[in-house]
């Protein structure tokens, strides 16, 4: 299927602007994707139709929010191959996401001296969750080193692996490199060993298609606000054995089954983990990204994208003294890159004047600057609404940008 961009552009009501006079060019994509008027809609009939608080009421807008809310848990199960909806819990995010797991496994499984292997090219929240942890339980953090093309070197992880190994947290695609790591063959790495693994999916969900029973992964995440859909959404997908047996993150309505002074026994699954008045209309709105997504076709998305990533790469690859970070052939559709002898927030802000919208700074990933002995970097990262014409206006703008200094 050949996508008609000029088509999908126009569902995207934010896109026909413009900014200092000039059309709006957004490559912040890794950052957070633009809304189809879809979803727009959706987020809007939720609060003009049929807004009421879920799971408790016997009333019609309760019922039919309820209804709407659950229909997404379905949708997002099917979307990744999830075997039970009871494994899709709703939350914030993935930082949220990657917080409740790293509390309540690590309640429920790490000990003093175990170790928690988590790869350099980690964003931050998928680090310092576990460095939570590991404060609490008398654990330790292992790295799992890059090389300097943003590789993995999973080689390394025979001789990383101990008996005191009990975890490994791995990015499914990074949010600088735009690698995208072979993390199924990591988990055979590790479920040969008998250890869990943690897959950080926010940079893969909308990008590429999504299997976890094939992956084998025992939690994997991701944030609908990367995948078209709202803010303050997100999903975590769990094995159910391991969700059994992990304690509740946060204590309140919803995720109780009997509440009394004497104690309390907890929900069942994927209700012990929602605690309290969920992002209603978020959830709902979730779903309408997710159709809109399954409608164009992730496959489809990602040949564009990639078309998009090689034809910008080129390009930028012309102008002298530009370096490109992330040279692996497995890439998404981030470029992250420096120009020598220019401030890289300096160039975003110059970009800016142009109508052009890139993300500067260390990307919430500073262990990966330091291993590249950098602070900083512009971002330019891609989604299927955007094309090789707006790559065209940036790699000129740049250009102009880069003269002045």
């Amino acid at each position: 299927m050949i996508l008609d961009i000029d088509k999908i552009r126009l569902d995207f009501p934010i896109l026909q602007q413009k900014i200092y006079k000039r059309p709006l060019v957004y490559f912040d994509n890794a950052a957070t994707t633009q809304r189809p008027q879809q979803v727009i809609d959706a987020l809007t009939r939720t609060y003009t139709e049929y807004y009421g608080n879920i799971h408790r009421a016997a009333h019609f807008l309760a019922d039919k929010a309820t209804e709407a809310y659950e229909q997404t848990r379905d949708k997002a199960r099917e979307l990744i191959n999830a075997e039970n909806r009871e494994q899709i819990i709703f939350t914030k995010g993935t930082t949220e996401s990657i917080n409740l797991v790293a509390f309540s496994f690590g309640e429920a499984f790490i000990q003093g001296g175990d170790e928690i292997i988590v790869s350099e090219m980690e964003h931050h929240s998928n680090i310092v969750p576990w460095q939570l942890m590991a404060g609490r339980k008398g654990a330790k953090i292992v790295m799992l080193p890059i090389d300097d093309e943003g590789r993995l070197q999973i080689e390394n992880l025979d001789s990383l692996i101990t008996d005191r190994t009990k975890l490994i947290a791995v990015t499914h695609v990074s949010n600088v490199l735009g690698t995208i790591n072979p993390v199924k063959k990591i988990a055979q790495i590790a479920h040969s060993k008998g250890i869990r693994i943690l897959i950080d999916g926010a940079q893969a969900a909308a990008h590429l298609r999504i299997d976890v029973q094939d992956l084998d992964a025992d939690f994997y995440t991701f944030s609908a606000h990367k995948m078209y859909g709202p803010n303050g959404v997100g999903v975590l997908y769990g094995k159910k054995e391991l969700l059994e047996k992990m304690s509740p993150y946060q204590g309140g309505g919803e995720m109780i089954s009997e509440v009394k002074f004497a104690g309390t026994t907890y929900n069942d699954l994927p209700y012990k983990f929602e605690a309290g008045t969920p992002n209603i209309s978020g959830v709902i709105a979730f779903g309408a990204a997710i159709d809109y997504l399954q409608q164009t076709g992730i496959e489809n998305a990602a040949a564009w994208e990639t078309e998009l990533l090689n034809y910008a790469t080129d390009q930028l690859l012309t102008i002298p003294g530009l370096r490109i970070y992330g040279t692996q052939a497995e890439k998404s559709g981030v470029i992250s890159f420096n120009v020598e002898g220019v401030h890289f927030f300096d160039l975003g802000t110059m970009l800016d004047k142009f109508g052009i919208a890139v993300r500067t700074g260390h990307h919430c990933a500073d262990p990966l600057m330091d291993h590249f002995g950098i602070q900083g970097t512009v971002r330019a990262s891609f989604a299927f609404y955007n094309t090789k014409e707006e790559i065209d206006v940036f790699v000129d703008a740049l250009k102009k940008v880069i003269a002045m200094f």
